[in-house]
């Protein structure tokens, strides 16, 4: 399990082979579709491979447990950063009405100002590792990691509430203490809670399973209807990927509507996509780049995104530092994710990988209050010995 979670391919490839293993098992796949999900599960074998080839792991455990930033420069500028999506969290359900107490349906319903606040509400995933990492005092650190999880329960944003899962999660697992066994409880409970509340508000936001048509198979149909949301969250990706590609569709508008700000709608929904079932819309993080380049666009876009995982590993190098473990926790959940929706290609994701740039950057000019210069402390190694 520790070779595991060092390697990136895991974090990459291993989700898609997983998902594309259940999209076999969750469908009757119809002529053609399994040439799709074949490349899939093929490039995230090719990940695998290249972990093997170039060497580049997280750094060790021992790093992870001896990073403690509270009360550093860094941890001032990141519970700065918290407060300020924080205060967006308490005005966004304030100022608008909350979907789980009114109409779920209306949870994608963002308009003008709000909208706008929620381009800031939505990094409320960063409050449990920023509450984990940087509080010192114990109220500080449940309220930020308290509403990191429950604005996302509020909006019912299921995104929001698996990346703040994953972010606490992996956290917690990569710093256990050395001498103790792997934390399966806590990754259980954490488990067992995301898939509930994913199948709950999943149930209350889109109704009955008897309304999606696509070619389940006699094992999906057997299972419980809370199970059954979590097997279409995992596998409606690769087969609305594999559909496309069998159907030679092409259309760049989603792709360019996607990089672009402000160039147009990503919705898929409601358009002329042929789509199996017009309610479950999604396509993997690749689905645009195969709409509009083809499976060699796909295939380029699974190796950068790839790519910028690397480079978030290495750019912890051997030890920790704050910000750059936020853009692994972002770029990892995003590749995690990939075989559900678009998030890595998108400028809010590449907004949030240059605002942590930034502040790391910022916090290195503000005065580093552990300076042994301004403190007047001599660091131990030092200090002269008595004569």
């Amino acid at each position: 399990m520790k070779r595991l979670l060092r390697l990136p391919s895991s974090y990459l490839g291993l989700p898609i082979l997983l998902s594309c293993g259940l999209t076999l098992l969750s469908y009757d796949l119809p002529s053609g579709y399994g040439q799709g999900i074949a490349l899939l599960a093929a490039l995230a074998a090719a990940t695998m491979l290249l972990d093997r080839l170039l060497g580049i792991r997280l750094p060790r455990f021992d790093a992870f447990r001896r990073f403690e930033p509270a009360g550093t420069r860094e941890s001032f500028v990141a519970l700065a950063f918290a407060a300020l999506v924080a205060l967006f969290c308490l005005i966004d359900a304030a100022l608008f009405p909350l979907p789980l107490f009114g109409d779920p349906r209306s949870y994608a319903t963002l308009d003008g100002l709000h909208a706008q606040v929620r381009h800031l509400s939505n990094m409320c995933w960063v409050l449990p590792p920023i509450g984990l990492l940087c509080a010192r005092h114990r109220w500080l650190r449940h309220l930020l990691v308290g509403i990191g999880f429950v604005f996302p329960v509020l909006v019912i944003d299921r995104n929001r509430i698996f990346a703040s899962l994953f972010s606490f999660g992996l956290l917690i697992v990569l710093r256990r203490e050395a001498a103790r066994p792997m934390p399966w409880k806590t990754v259980a409970a954490l488990l067992l809670a995301g898939g509930g509340v994913f199948s709950a508000l999943g149930m209350l936001r889109s109704g009955s399973l008897d309304t999606v048509a696509l070619p389940f198979s006699p094992m999906y149909r057997a299972a419980p209807q809370g199970i059954q949301w979590l097997l279409l969250y995992v596998s409606a990706g690769p087969y609305n990927f594999g559909a496309m590609l069998a159907k030679h569709y092409v259309n760049a508008d989603f792709l360019v509507n996607q990089v672009v700000p402000l160039s147009g709608s990503v919705a898929t929904a409601g358009t002329d996509i042929p789509l199996d079932a017009s309610n479950i819309n999604v396509g993997t993080e690749f689905f645009p780049f195969l709409m509009a380049l083809g499976p060699a666009g796909a295939a380029a876009a699974l190796f950068a995104l790839y790519a910028l995982l690397l480079w978030s590993v290495r750019r912890m190098g051997r030890g920790v530092a704050l910000f750059p473990l936020l853009i692994f926790l972002r770029v990892a959940y995003t590749c995690v994710m990939s075989p559900f929706a678009p998030q890595a290609f998108t400028w809010t994701n590449a907004g949030f990988i240059g605002l942590c740039l930034a502040l790391h950057a910022f916090s290195a000019l503000l005065p580093n209050r552990n300076d042994p210069a301004r403190t007047g402390r001599v660091p131990p190694a030092a200090r002269s010995l008595p004569s």
